[in-house]
């Protein structure tokens, strides 16, 4: 009798950013054939093969890259990232100064004076 496999949450799919710039290419041009905006993601997304919800988000994302919406750009979220990265980094080592300070300033009180 053959052992049950364990149930593994399945990993998400990464698209290579030709793949996305297809996808949205598609989109635009459907839209821009039928007039609306209506069910055009799923088409394309059903004819490449790729998640409903990762055409839609390449879309807006694309739309927001070019101006066509408001949001934030890639490039701006990339450069929010790091400054927060930088941000934590400042804030941890700061916090390590402020305790050796105290550590040094106790050792300090506590050494018998001449």
């Amino acid at each position: 009798m053959p052992q049950e496999q364990p149930r593994r949450k399945p990993t998400a799919r990464r698209y290579t950013p030709d793949e996305k710039a297809q996808a949205v290419r598609l989109v635009r041009q459907l839209r821009a054939e039928l007039g609306t905006d209506h069910g055009t993601v799923k088409r394309v997304a059903a004819q490449l093969g790729y998640d409903i919800k990762s055409v839609r988000n390449g879309v807006r994302q694309a739309d927001i890259d070019e101006g066509r919406t408001g949001g934030t750009m890639t490039a701006d979220a990339e450069r929010i990232k790091t400054l927060e990265q930088g941000n934590r980094e400042l804030k941890r080592s700061n916090e390590i100064l402020r305790r050796a300070s105290a550590y040094f300033a106790q050792a300090e009180l506590d050494r018998p004076w001449k």
